[in-house]
C-alpha cells in the first residue's frame, strides 16, 4: 500500500531511520567525521534527518513523503517535493535493505505516478548519480528518460556531472 504523508504528525521516526538506516551511517563520514563513537554519530544523523523533515521538508506546501509498505513495514520511500503546481521534485528514493531487489522501488515510483495522474497534467523531475545502476533502472522501468548528461538538483539550484537529470512528462489529454 501506498502513503502519501503530509505532516510529520504522521511519519512514525523508527520506521523511516530502519528504511533510510543505510544512507545515515554513510551519512555520518559526510556530516560528522570527527566523532569517533558512531552509534552517537548515527543517532546524532537520525535526530538530525528527522528534524530536516519536520522543521523545513514540511514547511514547505505541497511536499509530501511517499512510502511504499506492507505488513506494518516501511519497504520503500521518496520525498516529493511540489515546486509549483504540477512541477515535482524527487529525492531521497530508497529501499530497506533487506527488501531490495524485489521491486517495492518500482511498485513505489509507478504508484506515485499513477497518483499524480489523478490530479493532472505533471513533471517530475530527479537527479540520479550515474553510478546508481538500481535507481536508474527503477527510473527507466517507470517511465522517466534521461534529459541531460548532467544532473540538475533544483532544491540547491545546482549542477552535477556526476549525475544524470531524468523526467517523467504526463499531458493528460
Amino acid at each position: 500500500m501506498i502513503k502519501m504523508i503530509h505532516s510529520f504528525d504522521n511519519i512514525d521516526g523508527r520506521k523511516l531511520m530502519a528504511l533510510y538506516r543505510e544512507s545515515n551511517e554513510e551519512n555520518i563520514a559526510v556530516f560528522y567525521p570527527q566523532m569517533q563513537d558512531k552509534r552517537e554519530a548515527l543517532a546524532k544523523v537520525e535526530r538530525d534527518y528527522l528534524n530536516y523533515i519536520k522543521n523545513d521538508f514540511f514547511s514547505s506546501e505541497g511536499n509530501a513523503y511517499v512510502i511504499y509498505e506492507s505488513d506494518d513495514i516501511w519497504l520503500s520511500a521518496l520525498r516529493l517535493y511540489r515546486l509549483q503546481d504540477g512541477f515535482y521534485y524527487i529525492e531521497a528514493l530508497e529501499t530497506h535493505p533487506q527488501y531490495r531487489r524485489k521491486g517495492y522501488g518500482v511498485c513505489l515510483l509507478a504508484g506515485l505516478i499513477d497518483m499524480l495522474k489523478e490530479q493532472g497534467s505533471f513533471k517530475i523531475c530527479d537527479c540520479v548519480g550515474k553510478k546508481n545502476l538500481a535507481s536508474l533502472s527503477v527510473h527507466k522501468r517507470c517511465g522517466f528518460e534521461i534529459t541531460d548528461e548532467v544532473g540538475h538538483d533544483y532544491l540547491q539550484n545546482e549542477t552535477d556531472d556526476r549525475c544524470y537529470s531524468l523526467e517523467y512528462i504526463y499531458q493528460r489529454s
